[in-house]
């Protein structure tokens, strides 16, 4: 694939700068977003290569802002005939109105990841013998494995995001992701553990032995532990949270709240704290889109903003939202770098990049010891979270029953419930482990996907309720 963006559309930057800015004019602000790109999946499961999948992209969005409301085309169609015909739709946004076009973003020097083609590099027959290398890894480290699923993904994002006085920001993003599945059986009782990591870079780090063994080891442990599971105790208890992956937990319950929409529209439980207290001492939160080759990492987000490192929470005291351009303005507050979008066809929104609560000051050991009879949560699955409250309900796939200070069994069915806020204020400990999850993260919103990385210490949360058979 042409690593020249417009080398995929039928005019170039002048043209279509010229072509939008009519459209735009009178506006408060407005892009035209281009995006071309490959992505490639494969999926090794009984045994097989089950499916594979190859998708060639290309196309444009134009948007135009007015006070609130916006307008928004998109086309396949890489001609200028087909943008022109955008621009009658999206300038119907500004209705008469004559807005001051805002400023373009700063400029950004720096790449948070290298130019990189996971979808040519390796190649398909390379690809599909790693599946079933370690398929074949898998099933003879352990006589009770029944099934193992392994897969691979990777893409390649050209964008551009083009303003009408000629502006033009881009980026080259790779996204690679691996991920094994296990499921083991013993008397008749079957349990599934799974492992996945990537980021934005090359496979070259992922596919070596030691990375892949790794994942196919970690997936079949977490099978093996839960085989031996028993039933969690429901009730109200104290629960510590692992290092790490946990924090998509902290992502779904809290950082949606904390974005700039729902805060400017009031329907956040955080809207119009600023300043305030909305979480214990020494709990820090903050998201940051600048770590390297990270899966939630942008040089750029998809309004040409450059992302940087947002404090949202600092020592319990509410410091900040991510901000999109959009909502950022009709806050009077600057853009954070955090306007993404799943793909030309999709306008930016306020959204997370890498999510973290920074490490604290206590050993990890301590925080268990300190656990009379409660839960170590190390893992989660799906879960449901109403995003105006932050009330989630999340499922473990890692769990263990704690008592005295002492990890006994694992447990099975446990559930975590509760909302965002409360558990904020109700943190008692936080660990100085931090760390980030593998890169497997997808946050949904408004129908929209998009890769998001989590990070968090070993954490102690006091009174959560715990759903479970026991």
């Amino acid at each position: 694939m042409s690593s020249d963006l417009f080398a995929h559309f039928e005019f170039g930057a002048g043209e279509a700068a010229s072509l939008i800015a009519d459209p735009l004019n009178g506006g408060d602000d407005g892009e035209l977003f281009l995006e071309a790109g490959t992505s490639e999946s494969l999926l090794f499961d009984d045994g097989r290569l089950k499916s594979a999948s190859y998708d060639s992209f290309r196309g444009f969005g134009l948007r135009c802002v007015s006070g609130e409301s916006f307008g928004y085309a998109h086309s396949t169609d890489p001609t200028l005939a087909a943008l022109a015909r955008a621009g009658e739709t999206a300038a119907a946004a500004k209705r008469g109105a004559a807005g001051v076009f805002a400023d373009p973003p700063p400029g950004v020097n720096l790449r948070r990841y290298g130019a990189a083609d996971p979808v040519s590099s390796p190649a398909f027959p390379e690809k599909a013998a790693l599946l079933q290398t370690i398929d074949a890894y898998v099933r003879a480290k352990d006589p009770r494995v029944v099934q193992v699923a392994a897969s691979i993904a990777g893409s390649r994002r050209l964008v551009g995001v083009l303003r009408p006085d000629g502006d033009l920001k881009t980026d080259d993003r790779p996204l690679v992701r691996l991920n094994v599945s296990v499921t083991v059986e013993k008397n008749g009782r079957r349990e599934t553990g799974s492992a996945g990591a990537g980021g934005r870079a090359a496979f070259d780090r992922w596919i070596t032995p030691e990375a892949w063994q790794g994942l196919a080891d970690e997936a079949l442990r977490i099978a093996l532990v839960n085989l031996d599971a028993v039933d969690a105790r429901a009730g109200e208890m104290d629960v510590v949270l692992g290092p790490g992956w946990p924090a998509v937990l902290l992502h779904e319950a809290i950082g949606h709240g904390l974005e700039g929409d729902f805060n400017r529209r009031g329907s956040s439980a955080f809207a119009g704290r600023m300043g305030e207290r909305v979480a214990a001492p020494g709990v820090t939160v903050v998201d940051d889109g600048t770590l390297d080759e990270r899966r939630g990492s942008l040089t750029i987000d998809d309004e040409g903003t450059p992302t940087g490192r947002t404090v949202l929470i600092e020592d319990g005291i509410l410091t900040g939202y991510m901000q999109d351009r959009m909502n950022a303005r009709l806050m009077g507050m600057k853009p954070t770098g955090n306007g993404r979008r799943e793909s030309f066809a999709h306008p930016p929104l306020p959204r997370m990049t890498n999510t973290m609560m920074t490490a604290g000051d206590r050993d990890p050991a301590e925080i268990l010891a300190s656990l009379k009879d409660g839960l170590y949560a190390v893992g989660f699955g799906g879960g449901q979270v109403d995003i105006t409250s932050g009330k989630f309900v999340f499922q473990c796939t890692e769990a263990y029953r704690v008592r005295n200070g002492k990890v006994e069994a694992p447990v099975k069915g446990a559930t975590l419930i509760g909302d965002g806020p409360t558990a904020l204020t109700r943190i008692s400990m936080v660990g100085n482990d931090f760390a980030l999850d593998p890169g497997v993260g997808v946050c949904g919103k408004a129908g929209q996907g998009v890769p998001v990385g989590v990070g968090q210490p070993t954490l102690k949360i006091a009174g959560l309720t715990v759903g479970g058979a026991g």
